[in-house]
């Protein structure tokens, strides 16, 4: 094709000059067909000589590329001697410059040598084969050769830096869709293909005497510790804790025959002894569920019926079987219980009891919690909803037993009031959530409740990324294989990936074990990167390992979001602040915004991925955005190479 366009471009060149030159020479005045004459060959060599010149720029990068990784392979390397050096340097050379635009490299083509201050320095004199100047008639062409030299010079100072580079990716359910060159590849599978190139470009088959590592972070909702999951966010407790004491009904329960279909509804309960005022409680009600578990007002009352104050039964459906009601003991119907070392939260908490005796129509309903004293704790109905429904008679008192199930932050499941009002109940996963409190943005070691991260419990609709964490290595395998189970699903926690990416870097964060645990921070020892990769908006930020209620659209139903705000903020309000103290650090960002808009501006909060990517990358140079797989690639492997070139001197 080169050639093809070069023929082309020289036709019509010289067509152009032979009409010119057929117009000068009718002209009699002589001196200019002299002069044209004898510029003609110079102004022909400068027209075709352009592409020459454009071509011999593109492959001397090449080259310079090629020497530079050579260059560091033979500075990895434990030799000294000049031989040994070129030796390593050729096999990597060879390889890099296979298939380029060169003639053959002969081992006298490059030189190498290590100088006094443990310098690798690299020569290389290459022939590039021209497109044009061969081909121009005699004699001018040859004036050029069939090739022109063209040198290039590295050096690698061997003393340098070890490499150590977390990867942060995103595998997200948008991910699963194509980018802009759709249908030919999916975004998953175009993220794959430019990790594949980042890992082979960063890790070097020589790991003597100074290693290149990398690590991998696939986050979605959250990010997959694996094995790590107890040491990280401590061990999951299952254990029910024993109730000494409930308080929630008084008197006696009574049996309801029949509840009228009216603008306020009448309940048929024989000699109930209410009175007007009193607060009562509703329970099985398999019709009309929506009276059981709420906290009524006795209106109108005589021996055999009373009404329920406000409440217009008109649109119900009719009344079947029997259904019980009680009056409460406490005017807004709340239960009472007494549990030592209860573990529950006035702040989104619900309890769960089982066992209980006497108060059996309580066993398996879930109670929001409202107030707590030391032992002693108030269950509020909220959220129980229908769920008595199909609760027993029981009665009115305690009588003995129970257990107050592990439901709060911290068990194996989680009990919880979303954000429609509604009692959750969601299990434990291995993935992970914010730190919070003291050491919320920090790399601080996980070692108690003070220090560590937060637990998680997602919903099925949301569930943990199967692809759990790979701590350092310089494996390219190990990572590779690991990059090829990548699922794309789940929202978009950004901010938990991005911190796991630096705890893989981090040595304070001292959970690692072997050839997985980071250096010290010491930049002139170790260069340290993080490289965080999105498609699209930051949306799940959590409180007490379960979404929270302010998360953004795309984050899971309001039946599956806590009824709380998010502890830290934000999900971009977390990622900034992270990025500033990684920066701070010593680590690199390097940020990939795939197929997402620009950012908006530059300045104040931070409310879009475009905004984030930008902002937090270590520099405007290292913030990259890709519209298309191609893009992507590219943005890999120039990070990549930029990660690698950080240790050449010049």
């Amino acid at each position: 094709m080169i050639l093809a366009n070069a023929s082309t471009l020289i036709g019509r060149t010289l067509r152009s000059l032979c009409r010119l030159t057929s117009r000068l020479t009718s002209d009699r005045g002589g001196n200019v067909v002299m002069i044209f004459a004898l510029v003609m060959p110079a102004l022909v060599m400068i027209t075709l000589g352009g592409i020459d010149l454009n071509r011999i720029t593109t492959v001397k990068a090449r080259v310079q590329d090629a020497l530079d990784a050579a260059t560091l392979a033979a500075a990895r390397s434990s030799y000294t001697d000049p031989n040994d050096l070129k030796t390593v340097a050729l096999v990597a050379l060879k390889a890099n410059l296979r298939n380029a635009s060169i003639e053959p490299i002969a081992d006298s083509d490059v030189k190498i040598v290590l100088t006094e201050n443990q310098v690798v320095v690299a020569d290389m004199r290459v022939q590039v084969k021209t497109l044009v100047a061969n081909i121009v008639l005699p004699p001018y062409g040859k004036l050029m050769d069939d090739t022109l030299p063209v040198s290039v010079h590295s050096e690698v100072n061997r003393s340098s830096r070890n490499i150590e580079v977390a990867l942060a990716l995103d595998i997200t359910g948008s991910m699963d869709n194509c980018s802009r060159n759709c249908p030919a590849v999916s975004k998953i599978a175009a993220l794959k293909a430019a990790a594949y190139e980042l890992v082979d470009i960063v890790v070097q088959k020589q790991q003597s005497p100074y290693y290149s590592k990398i690590s991998l972070v696939p986050y979605s909702m959250g990010v997959n510790v694996g094995d790590y999951a107890d040491t990280v966010r401590g061990p999951l407790r299952s254990a029910s804790r024993p109730v000494t004491a409930a308080t929630w009904l008084t008197g006696s329960v009574k049996t309801i025959s029949d509840i009228s279909r009216a603008s306020t509804a009448v309940v048929t309960a024989s000699g109930h002894g209410f009175v007007r005022g009193d607060r009562v409680v509703i329970w099985k009600s398999d019709r009309m569920t929506s009276l059981n578990g709420v906290a009524f007002t006795v209106g109108a009352v005589d021996t055999n019926k009373f009404e329920l104050t406000g409440v217009n039964s008109r649109n119900f459906n009719q009344f079947s079987g029997s259904s019980y009601v009680a009056k409460c003991a406490r005017t807004d119907c709340s239960v009472t219980i007494t549990v030592a070392q209860h573990g529950l939260s006035t702040e989104g908490d619900a309890a769960y009891l089982t066992n209980m005796g006497g108060l059996e129509q309580l066993n398996g309903i879930g109670f929001a919690v409202k107030a707590i004293s030391g032992n002693t704790v108030t269950l509020g109905l909220d959220g129980s909803g229908s769920r008595l429904a199909s609760a027993p008679k029981g009665g009115a008192a305690y009588t003995s037993g129970g257990q107050l199930a592990c439901g709060v932050d911290g068990c194996t499941v989680r009990d919880f009031i979303n954000k429609l009002g509604t009692w959750t109940r969601q299990n434990a996963s291995t993935c992970v959530s914010e730190r919070t409190g003291a050491a919320d943005f920090s790399d601080a070691k996980p070692i108690d409740s003070s220090t560590y991260v937060g637990r998680n419990y997602p919903d099925a609709g949301n569930s943990c990324p199967s692809v759990a964490i790979v701590p350092l290595t310089s494996s390219k395998k190990t990572i590779t294989d690991e990059i090829d189970k990548l699922v794309a699903a789940g929202s978009t926690a950004g901010q938990i990936g991005l911190a796991w990416a630096w705890y893989m870097v981090s040595p304070n964060f001292g959970v690692w074990s072997g050839q997985s645990v980071p250096a010290q921070n010491d930049t002139s020892k170790t260069l340290k990167a993080v490289v965080l990769m999105t498609d699209g908006e930051f949306n799940t930020p959590y409180f007490r390992g379960v979404i929270a209620s302010d998360a953004g659209a795309g984050s899971g139903g309001d039946d599956t979001h806590i009824n709380q705000p998010a502890t830290n903020g934000s999900s971009f309000y977390q990622s900034f602040e992270l990025c500033k103290k990684i920066r701070d650090s010593g680590v690199i960002i390097y940020t990939v915004g795939f197929d997402i808009p620009a950012a908006a501006n530059l300045t104040g909060d931070i409310d879009s991925a475009g905004e984030l990517m930008q902002r937090c990358a270590s520099g405007t140079a290292r913030a990259f955005q890709a519209r298309n797989s191609t893009d992507l690639t590219a943005a890999f492997r120039e990070i990549g190479r930029d990660i690698t070139r950080l240790r050449i001197s010049r």
